[in-house]
């Protein structure tokens, strides 16, 4: 009877232990609700809100004094053009460091410069609107991690975010982010978007949906 009750005891231990396995599993892939992104500089914020009319007036500076301008014109007499003399010997030293310097520069122009990669960053930021009830938030969403929830069934998850590099004529973000759309009863999502998001462009890539509206405005670390 003892070692039956000790066989009972370790099999409900073991029920237990695998329950809150799985539950730990499920929470982890829940996705999280969304928080609005908090500012990184107090100080620019202090200055905007400071009122203009507070701000001391910028100072004067009285104009530089000048001479008066000369009744007549100034007549202006050209330099003589001076022209130095070489001789054959120079001539031809120019024209071979002409030539020397010719097949390099050619050379030069041949070779293609190799584009400088994407960096990638750890966190995209978007900005996501209801229009139902005006609703407006500027959220993270980790690169790879938990989806994010704003307003209780709208998913978004990121899959990579880099911005543009140095030498591209635009300074830009793009994020390729998967949007899923939940019904009221949380039930299973269905996808609206998924695809590359510009944040130099965001009506022409962000998501426009009947309830949302979603776009890209950054990446960061």
């Amino acid at each position: 009877m003892r070692l039956n009750r000790l066989l009972l005891g370790g099999a409900a231990l073991a029920a237990v232990l695998s329950a809150g396995a799985v539950t730990a599993s499920v929470l982890q892939d829940a996705p999280r609700d969304a928080r609005p992104v908090q500012s990184g500089d107090p100080i620019g914020d202090a200055l905007r809100a400071t009122a203009p009319a507070t701000r001391p007036p910028a100072p004067v500076e009285a104009p530089p004094a000048a001479s008066p301008a000369p009744a007549s014109p100034v007549p202006v007499t050209p330099p003589p053009v001076v022209v130095v003399a070489q001789d054959a010997a120079v001539e031809q030293a120019v024209e071979a460091e002409t030539e020397d310097e010719a097949p390099a520069a050619e050379k030069a122009i041949d070779q293609p410069e190799v584009p400088a990669r994407r960096q990638r960053r750890k966190f995209a930021v978007v900005q996501a609107i209801d229009k139902v009830t005006a609703e407006t938030m500027k959220f993270e969403v980790e690169v790879g991690g938990r989806p994010v929830r704003f307003n209780r069934n709208l998913i978004v998850a990121a899959r990579a975010c880099e911005v543009s590099t140095p030498d591209e004529l635009t300074q830009d973000s793009i994020a390729y982010l998967d949007v899923s759309l939940a019904s009221r009863n949380q039930g299973d999502a269905r996808q609206i978007f998924r695809g590359w998001m510009f944040a130099s462009s965001p009506a022409v890539s962000g998501l426009q949906n009947p309830n949302y509206d979603a776009w890209v405005v950054g990446c960061k670390d």
